[in-house]
C-alpha cells in the first residue's frame, strides 16, 4: 500500500475533521473493522491495517461536505489525488447506500455493518450513568433501537441489513462490535472517567 499507513490516514482525518465526536466515531469504526478483519478477512496484519484504515477515514470528508451530493464523492476525489488505492476508495464509496456502489467483498460489507452500529453503541454508552462501554450490552442496544426518538439520526435498517449481509446474527454482531470498541474505550471517552465528574 505504498505510503498509505495509519499515521497518514490519521493525518488525513484530522486535516479534514475538527469535530471530536466525528474523530471518535472514526476510531470506533476503525476498532470494529480491525476486529472484523480478524473474523471475516484473511487474518493477516496487512489486512488488519487495510481494514482499519478504511474504517478510520470512511467519513473524513463528512464534516466539510455533509450533503448527499458531496459525501463520500468529495472524499473519493481527494483520496484519488493522494494516491489511495482503488480498494480503499471503493469500500468507502460503498458504505453510502445512495452511491450505487455495491458491497462485493467482506471488507465492504463489514464497513457498512459497523458504521451506524458503532455510532449507536456510542450513543447508548453516553446515556449510561458512568458513560462507560462496560455498561453497554446487547439487550440495552436492542432496547434503544426500538426507541425511535433515541439517536434518531442512526439508521436502524442499515444496522439490521449490515449484519444480514455479513451473514451474522444481529445480537452476535452487536456484541462483537461492543467488544471491539472496549480496548479503546479511553480514547472514545467511554471508559467511565467522563461519568465521574
Amino acid at each position: 500500500m505504498n505510503d498509505i499507513n495509519r499515521v497518514a490516514a490519521w493525518g488525513l482525518l484530522t486535516e479534514f475533521t475538527q469535530s471530536e465526536s466525528l474523530r471518535k466515531h472514526a476510531l470506533a469504526v476503525e476498532a470494529c473493522m480491525r476486529a472484523c478483519s480478524r473474523k471475516h478477512g484473511d487474518g493477516s496484519a496487512d489486512a488488519e491495517d487495510l481494514w482499519g484504515i478504511v474504517g478510520l477515514i470512511h467519513d473524513f470528508d463528512y464534516e466539510r461536505w455533509p450533503s448527499l451530493e458531496d459525501h463520500p464523492y468529495r472524499g473519493n476525489e481527494i483520496l484519488e489525488e493522494r494516491g489511495y488505492p482503488e480498494q480503499i476508495r471503493r469500500a468507502i464509496m460503498s458504505h453510502a447506500e445512495y452511491t450505487g456502489v455495491t458491497r462485493d467483498n467482506p471488507m465492504e460489507k463489514c464497513l457498512f455493518a459497523c458504521d451506524e452500529l458503532a455510532g449507536f453503541i456510542t450513543a447508548v454508552a453516553l446515556i449510561k450513568p458512568s458513560k462507560s462501554l462496560a455498561e453497554v450490552d446487547v439487550k440495552s442496544v436492542r432496547k434503544r433501537m426500538k426507541d425511535k426518538a433515541f439517536a434518531r439520526k442512526v439508521n436502524r435498517d442499515d444496522i439490521i441489513q449490515g449484519a444480514a449481509a455479513l451473514g451474522v446474527d444481529l445480537d452476535e454482531h452487536i456484541a462483537f462490535c461492543i467488544e471491539a470498541m472496549k480496548p479503546i474505550a479511553k480514547e472514545l471517552g467511554l471508559d467511565g472517567s467522563a461519568g465521574q465528574k
